[in-house]
């Protein structure tokens, strides 16, 4: 897609850069929004750091229709909006102070198309890829490793099943090929690892590990023992890109990325004014404990969940994916239901910016699954290497229902954890679009050994038992 339909992808899905949910009516947000515009087609949005004083506060804040990020700092949350949002938060009873103030493009004029970096216009702000950038990079890999790598296009994205544009969903097979491996077959003789990234299209790092992820493994084979042991024992599962009309509307900033973090899905609604943000948040849609903790029904929500469980082509292509990859080994269905210690498997979903590793449920931190022991403590251990906390998402974050991993263990029992990529350093790289420069310099050195240490781990996933569990259940 060229960078003239990114801008026009941008415009006529009518998205606010970035939502700044308050308790006010539509009308009354869209009278306080001239406050917040300036004239050049930019809007000030705030980044406010709330203390909080108990659990309730979290879901107070997600039920009030709030931008709540993904970071918490002690008991302090951070909402994101635009100066009127000050307002609504001490109204609730919170203290807000300002943490962060940014000038984005607004929703309704075309944003300045990024500074083309190359022939194929590939990149944006520095160095990021776009979701065309990433998918030439997948045939590029397999073309030139077909020993290594095979790509599968495994469904469409809504705007592409809608005859509007959009893309193709695209996934990469790594490993040292053997007769059978990468087949769309759960009786897979190697263990599979999957990675995914970008279902939150602003989380915009988390596509740029998954690129350096598949680097590593077709450049280490042969050269790096570890990546080689793991390539000639492990199918490595890659979706770079797991939302992918979201990630245009992100690019099509170009130096200033809009803040995109749902799908592109307008039928509930082609325009949310100032009072949010267009699309279905593919995190809240999945089909376990759907409608549950830390989901919306509001259309213009940053958290709307959708109108069904699993409505978005998006998420239900990769369930699909997912369904054809893995057994389904947890035969039971109670929350409290184990998966067999013996099941293969990993798969990390990853986010940013909390600086944390979460496992099932993070639904609801009051329920455990059955396989709880175990997940603490391989999500101790990538808490260990990575230096981010570890814990149920409740227990440390919030609760959020529908998710990516709660699914594949709910329905699958494969064994399933989030990595929040954050600056847990403070080395100047946090928030949702951090200088290119922090993914060669700073991320990059963080995440691989935990990437290989998940990998490695997908034999026997649930027999993992000596991480360091330093997760908040064991402190409770």
């Amino acid at each position: 897609m060229s960078r003239k339909s990114l801008a026009a992808l941008a415009a006529g899905a009518t998205v606010v850069a970035l939502a700044a949910m308050s308790p006010l009516s539509p009308s009354a947000a869209a009278r306080s929004a001239p406050q917040a515009e300036r004239g050049d087609g930019e809007r000030t949005v705030v980044v406010y750091r709330v203390p909080t004083h108990d659990r309730s506060d979290a879901q107070k804040l997600i039920s009030s229709g709030y931008d709540l990020v993904e970071r918490r700092q002690g008991d302090d949350l951070f909402v994101m909006g635009d100066p009127s949002t000050a307002a609504g938060l001490r109204r609730l009873g919170f203290a807000p102070t300002v943490a962060e103030t940014m000038k984005k493009p607004l929703p309704h004029k075309p944003p300045t198309a990024a500074p083309t970096t190359g022939v194929n216009a590939d990149t944006y702000y520095g160095g990021y890829h776009t979701v065309d950038g990433h998918y030439a990079h997948l045939d590029q890999v397999a073309a030139q490793h077909p020993d290594m790598a095979t790509v599968v296009t495994y469904g469409q994205s809504w705007l592409r099943q809608n005859g509007r544009g959009g893309h193709d969903l695209k996934a990469i097979c790594v490993t040292k090929m053997k007769q059978g491996d990468c087949r769309l077959s759960p009786d897979a003789t190697k263990p599979r690892f999957f990675l995914m990234s970008q279902i939150h299209a602003r989380e915009i790092t988390t596509g740029e590990v998954s690129w350096r992820w598949i680097d590593t493994l077709v450049g280490g084979y042969g050269k790096d023992p570890d990546v080689t042991a793991l390539m000639d024992s492990t199918e490595m599962w890659v979706v770079p890109i797991t939302n992918p009309d979201g990630v245009d509307i992100v690019a099509s900033g170009g130096d200033n990325p809009i803040l995109q973090r749902k799908n592109a899905d307008d039928a509930q609604g082609s325009s949310c004014g100032w009072t949010g943000q267009t699309g279905v948040d593919l995190n809240r849609n999945a089909g376990t404990h759907w409608g549950g903790l830390g989901t919306s029904t509001q259309p213009c929500s940053e958290i709307y969940l959708g109108p069904a469980a699993d409505s978005e082509p998006e998420n239900s292509a990769l369930e699909g994916l997912w369904r054809k990859l893995y057994p389904a080994v947890r035969t039971g269905t109670g929350d409290s239901d184990p998966a067999p210690a013996t099941a293969k498997g990993l798969m990390i979903s990853l986010h940013s910016d909390a600086s944390m590793v979460l496992l099932p449920w993070e639904a609801d931190h009051s329920l455990h699954t059955g396989n709880d022991a175990a997940l603490r403590a391989l999500a101790g251990k990538l808490g260990s290497i990575t230096g981010y906390q570890s814990g149920q998402a409740g227990e440390i974050l919030y609760d959020a229902s529908g998710g990516s991993d709660d699914w594949t263990y709910d329905k699958l029992g494969l064994a399933s954890l989030t990595i929040e990529i954050g600056d847990s350093d403070g080395r100047g790289c946090s928030g949702f679009t951090p200088a290119f420069s922090c993914q060669d310099s700073y991320f990059w050195p963080k995440l691989k050994p935990a990437l290989v240490y998940a990998a490695q781990q997908a034999a026997a996933p649930y027999r993992t038992t000596d991480g360091d569990d330093d997760s908040a259940h064991a402190r409770h």
